[in-house]
């Protein structure tokens, strides 16, 4: 086993080694991002049929291969359109990663998760309406309408004086970043989930609509019956106690900025496994079907000598040498499913009188698939002897 497993990494080399884990990254991170989409299953579905026509291109499936290639000829357009939101999020993502290194940072202090819970608490006692943005990994500004900047640290009175029934800014959000209000009376894009809207309120539906578009964690105050509701990755549930409003709380900070000792490698290895695998597997077989696949190659095959167009008086007394050995090249995935009649020697015979004669073979006298190159024919004369062609009753024909 181990033997197969260094001839394995021999074959790839450090070089495919490197482009294996750079790709394995990069779909790890597209498939991850997309797992929390709606449009994952449709993300899935054009996935199968990537594999089909891998399939298909590996073993000559040609009418598989060439109507899936066409089709994804047209995909590419559509699927900008189908994934244009998640499309922009992941590049935001990357630009924002790539800037701000991650967005590093300590995760607010209890204190402020407990000013949070109080005052949320306290919206709930009295029944005025509130909705909370706190911010993940993902930009959310172009999701944002209105809003009046603030940038001041979180505080109790703060957050009673914005949401105040009397305030101006009362119907809109208030977003925070990190342990500081960013801003507040905020506009949130509704939510598109209409079964879920059908029994909520305006707040509940923008709550929703951010979550479906971004990381964030939003946490709503109902002003008609005063209960808590958290939303997050495009759900959204009731929260029971203040206890369960610390958790969440807390959770979503060390998600979105974990303490040192939870950046370790065991727990990146621990997260999301399926999407690991399905990545590195990915990775593994298109390297081996775009690159290995790809790769000069070059073999021999013994073909036997055929003939036609033979005048019609006349036959075939002895073909010397009966085969020839054709060398050719290509990429090697042309070679995996070559046939025996996929290269044939065919000998045109013009020739009306008895006699022998010596052909000299070109390229033009053999039939291959279109992928792979006459390199060599050995020997590259035939010598041909024809004869009367005998009549049935064993005389030879005049």
């Amino acid at each position: 086993m181990s033997e197969k497993i260094l001839a394995f990494l021999k074959e790839i080399g450090p070089a495919g080694l490197i482009d294996i884990i750079l790709m394995s990254v990069l779909l790890y991170a597209v498939l991850s991002w997309f797992k929390k989409k709606r449009a994952a299953l449709v993300l899935v579905g054009i996935l199968t049929l990537g594999l089909v026509y891998l399939i298909a291109y590996q073993f000559r499936l040609q009418l598989t291969a060439t109507l899936l290639q066409a089709f994804f000829a047209v995909l590419i357009i559509a699927l900008i359109v189908i994934f244009q939101e998640e499309l922009r999020s992941f590049f935001e993502r990357l630009g924002a990663w790539s800037i701000k290194g991650q967005q590093g940072g300590s995760p607010p202090s209890p204190t402020e998760i407990e000013i949070l819970t109080r005052t949320l608490l306290d919206f709930s006692r009295k029944k005025i309406g509130a909705l909370l943005v706190i911010c993940g990994k993902d930009p959310v500004a172009r999701h944002l309408e209105g809003g009046v900047e603030l940038n001041g640290k979180i505080s109790e009175s703060i957050l009673m004086s914005i949401f105040d029934p009397h305030s101006q800014g009362h119907d809109g959000a208030v977003v925070i970043q990190r342990d500081q209000i960013a801003l507040f009376g905020c506009h949130l894009p509704l939510s598109k989930n209409f079964e879920e809207n059908r029994e909520m309120g305006t707040r509940h539906a923008a709550a929703l609509g951010l979550t479906e578009r971004s990381d964030v964690l939003c946490i709503v105050v109902s002003e008609e019956q005063g209960t808590l509701s958290a939303a997050q990755k495009g759900q959204i549930f009731p929260i029971q106690n203040a206890e369960h409003l610390k958790r969440v709380l807390g959770n979503f900070y060390q998600e979105i900025l974990p303490t040192p000792h939870q950046k370790s490698g065991l727990k990146f290895f621990r997260k999301n496994p399926g999407e690991k695998i399905a990545a590195v597997c990915i990775s593994v077989l298109l390297w081996f079907v775009v690159v290995h696949g790809a790769k000069y190659s070059v073999r021999s095959f013994k073909i036997p000598v055929e003939y036609f167009q033979l005048a019609p008086q006349l036959m075939v007394k002895e073909v010397e040498p009966d085969e020839v050995v054709a060398t050719f090249s290509g990429p090697r995935n042309a070679f995996h499913l070559l046939g025996e009649r996929d290269i044939r020697l065919a000998l045109k015979l013009l020739r009306t009188e008895e006699g022998t004669e010596v052909i000299e073979l070109s390229k033009s006298d053999f039939t291959f698939p279109k992928d792979i190159n006459l390199e060599n024919i050995e020997p590259n004369r035939v010598k041909v002897t024809l004869g009367p062609r005998e009549s049935k009753e064993g005389g030879k024909d005049q």
